[in-house]
C-alpha cells in the first residue's frame, strides 16, 4: 500500500527537470582570489571591533593600564589619531613601546589583523 501511495505521489508531483544541462566550469585563479577576498571581508562583521574591544581591549583601554588611551577620552586619543589610522593599525597589530607605555601586539590576543583594525576603528569612533 505504501509503495502505491509513493507511486501516486510521484505521478502527481514529478521532480522538476532543468531546461538545459548544468555544466561545470572550474574556478580560475582570479575567481578563487575574488572568492577568498570576499569571504575574508565578510568574516569581519560591522560590530567585530566592538566585540573585540569588549573581550580583549577593554582590559587596558577602560582603566588606562600600561599607558593605554582610555575609550572615549578625546585628550588621550587626539595625539594618536593625529598620527593617522595606518600608524594606529601598525602599532595595534605589531605592538608598540612608547614614552607613555606599551601596546602588546594585538593586545595579546589571537585576533586577525582585520579584527584588530575594526577594534581600532571602534575606539577612534568613540574618541572623535
Amino acid at each position: 500500500m505504501a509503495a502505491q501511495q509513493g507511486e501516486i505521489a510521484r505521478a502527481n508531483h514529478p521532480m522538476p527537470v532543468a531546461s538545459q544541462p548544468a555544466s561545470f566550469v572550474p574556478p580560475t585563479a582570479a575567481s578563487a582570489a575574488a572568492t577568498t577576498t570576499t569571504a575574508t571581508a565578510t568574516q569581519v562583521s560591522a560590530d567585530a571591533g566592538e566585540k573585540l574591544f569588549g573581550s580583549v581591549c577593554t582590559t587596558c583601554h577602560t582603566a588606562g593600564l600600561m599607558g593605554a588611551p582610555k575609550l572615549a577620552d578625546k585628550a588621550d586619543w587626539a595625539p594618536r589619531i593625529a598620527q593617522g589610522k595606518d600608524t594606529l593599525y601598525k602599532h595595534a597589530i605589531g605592538g608598540y613601546q612608547g614614552k607613555a607605555g606599551v601596546m602588546p601586539a594585538k593586545g595579546g590576543s589571537q585576533a586577525s589583523d582585520e579584527e584588530v583594525k575594526a577594534a581600532v576603528d571602534y575606539m577612534v569612533s568613540k574618541a572623535s
